[in-house]
Formats: C-alpha cells, sequence, structure tokens
C-alpha cells in the first residue's frame, strides 16, 4: 500500500515512510503530523517533545529530532494567528549585518515605512558575519511564520533557503547577491563607487593610496578592493602592497592600521576607507597623528555628523533608504503573487565632496 502525506513529502511504501524528492515546487511546510508519520510515533509524543515536555524515553525524543531534521521542520509558533488572517502573519523578518551600524539602522527604517502602510510588522536581528547566527535568525523567522524575509547574508551558500522559498516565503537578499539561490537582490554598485572614490584621489595627483577594507570574505569588500584596483590601474598607478589593510572589522582595528601606515618611512598621501566604522578609524589616526589637515581621506558609507567635522569628510555615498525601499517593494509584489524572473536591482552610489578627500598630496 502506499499512501502521500503533505503533496508527496513524505510516502508510506508497504509500511515502510519515507522521504519524496517530488518535483520541488510549491511543497508546504512540514506539520508536527509529518514529524510523527516519518519518526512512527504518535502526534502527542511529538509535541511533547518539540515543547521539552517529560514522559518521552530517550530513545523517542532521537527519532522525533532526527525525523524533525530530516523534514527542517520548525514549530509553528504563529498557528492562531495563521488561522485567523487566512495563512499570513503580517509580519516581515530582515536580517542585517549589524543593526547598531547607521547604514543598518536605516535600511532597517526604510522596510519598516513600506510595511507600516500596509500594516504590517518587522522583526530585526543582527549577524554580525557570522553564518550559523544566520541560520539561527533564518529558523527563528521562518518558525514565526513570517511572510518575507529581507536578508543581508553573512553566509556563502544560500542553497538552505530554498525550501522556505518553496514553502511559499518571499526572500530578498540587500547588498550582497544571493549564492546558490534565485530571488531578488537590491545591491549598491561598490565596484563602481570604489573606484569613482580612488580615482578622485588620483585626480587630485595622489599616488600612494592606501586602501584599508572590511573583512575579504565579504562580497560587497571584495569588490569595493577591486574597484580600488580598477582605478589604480586605469591611472596607470603601482599599487604597493603595503598599503593594503584587509579583514578590519571595527574602528579601533582600523585606526590601528591606519596608525602602523602613518608611522611607516613612506605613509601614504591619501587613504581610502571602505566602510563607514574604518571611516571612523581613519579619522581618530589622523586627528592622533595630527596629519587630518595634510593626508586626504575619502569613505565608502556616510558617517554621522562628517560634514561637522574640520575637515569635513569625504566620501562615497550610498542610498541605504532607496535600497531599503526597493527590498520591501520586491517583497510584497512577490507575496502579492508576482512570479517574473529574479532580478538584482543595482542602486549607484554619489561621491560627496567634503573637503577631506581634497587635500592635495604634499601639503
Amino acid at each position: 500500500m502506499i499512501s502521500a502525506i503533505s503533496k508527496g513529502m513524505i510516502l508510506r511504501v508497504n509500511g515502510q515512510t519515507t522521504l519524496s524528492e517530488g518535483d520541488g515546487a510549491d511543497l508546504p511546510r512540514p506539520t508536527m503530523r509529518d514529524v510523527a508519520a516519518l519518526a512512527r510515533v504518535g502526534l502527542k509524543t511529538v509535541s511533547r517533545v518539540i515543547n521539552g515536555e517529560p514522559g518521552v524515553s530517550l530513545e523517542l525524543q532521537a527519532r522525533v529530532r532526527h525525523a524533525a531534521r530530516q523534514l527542517d521542520y520548525h514549530p509553528n509558533l504563529a498557528a492562531g494567528q495563521l488561522r485567523r488572517i487566512g495563512g499570513r502573519t503580517a509580519t516581515l523578518g530582515v536580517i542585517l549585518e549589524d543593526v547598531a551600524n547607521p547604514f543598518s539602522a536605516a535600511l532597517h527604517r526604510a522596510i519598516e515605512d513600506v510595511a507600516a502602510a500596509r500594516n504590517v510588522d518587522v522583526f530585526a536581528g543582527s549577524v554580525e558575519e557570522n553564518p550559523d547566527r544566520e541560520r539561527r535568525l533564518v529558523a527563528n523567522f521562518a518558525a514565526r511564520r513570517v511572510d518575507g524575509l529581507a536578508v543581508v547574508p553573512a553566509s556563502h551558500d544560500h542553497s538552505y533557503l530554498l525550501a522556505h522559498k518553496q514553502a511559499g516565503m518571499a526572500i530578498v537578499f540587500i547588498d550582497r547577491r544571493p549564492d546558490f539561490l534565485d530571488v531578488d537582490a537590491v545591491v549598491s554598485n561598490h565596484r563602481q563607487g570604489s573606484a569613482r572614490a580612488v580615482g578622485h584621489l588620483l585626480g587630485l595627483g595622489h599616488r600612494r593610496i592606501a586602501f584599508l577594507g572590511d573583512l575579504a570574505a565579504v562580497q560587497s569588500a571584495r569588490e569595493r578592493h577591486a574597484g580600488y584596483f580598477d582605478a589604480m590601474a586605469a591611472a596607470a598607478a603601482p599599487v604597493d602592497p603595503s598599503l593594503v589593510c584587509q579583514d578590519l572589522r571595527d574602528s579601533g582595528a582600523a585606526e590601528s592600521a591606519a596608525m602602523r601606515l602613518l608611522e611607516a618611512d613612506s605613509p601614504p598621501s591619501a587613504f581610502f576607507a571602505s566602510q563607514n566604522l574604518i571611516t571612523i578609524g581613519v579619522i581618530r589616526a589622523l586627528r592622533r597623528a595630527e596629519l587630518q589637515d595634510r593626508v586626504a581621506l575619502v569613505g565608502f558609507d556616510d558617517v554621522v555628523l562628517a560634514d561637522l567635522l574640520d575637515p569635513p569628510v569625504t566620501v562615497v555615498a550610498q542610498d541605504p533608504r532607496k535600497i531599503g525601499t526597493r527590498a520591501a517593494e520586491l517583497l510584497f509584489a512577490r507575496m502579492d503573487g508576482d512570479r517574473s524572473p529574479t532580478r538584482c536591482h543595482v542602486i549607484e552610489t554619489t561621491l560627496i565632496v567634503r573637503g577631506s578627500g581634497e587635500i592635495p598630496p604634499g601639503r
């Protein structure tokens, strides 16, 4: 006898319960009944294990947990609400690099504003470039049955999100393109913006331009690094490897790296800081060395109060509000039934000239 459970996800063949690959399209999220069938236990046993209740043997607990992992089952924490509003929870999940970072905060607010107009709530969390933390956040949001997910990813293989997409969750990536997953993305033109910043310094006569970058494993950081080399090559300017510093995770690390370069025998005449926290670190180093009026600086991402410093800081600015708004619009379009091919939307950057990037070499 053959019987199907959950549209082919689980098959019972001659009394044996197995997983079926199916065609991979429009699969429903697995339920406790599916877990019970695969583990060959009662529904109440699954409920007790999932909810941490006593009275279940270790052997049965292991079977239930193994079945749950096979099915990628997550508890439905919003079942009551789902019943009340016809399968939707009126919530979005937003996974950001760091909600304390001004860029991330601006993204969050833009998404929240679009969602609020539709009476949808937004939950947010930080990954801090930790792939495991990213997966935990995704699992938590999926357990709460969010209708859509906006992700600034830390991982490099996003195929694990395929099951959530097939189950009906709308997904959009922000700032970085997805790997091994076909979903929409909204990104800045990192490479071109970086090349423009360095080209601006080259145009003033600088040749010893230091590059201070974020983690080399981060997609956007690699693109900004490539933009630096693009500009240097276009100007036939030699690159001194000692002036290229990567894997700087915060302003303190950036300050230390900048100080080392300023104290070297052949210091740079200009800095390109490829992220806003790195820019802050360079500003502090220049002030410690009392060189803020003699060494040029251009940063990628704007910095709070950058226009009020002395000298004001020249930056290549992203448009986090536009990025977040576009990402939210894409999510709601998918939730409303848009089945058009996925796209990567590229948002251009803007060079804001303020003073620090216009200091000539040899002042």
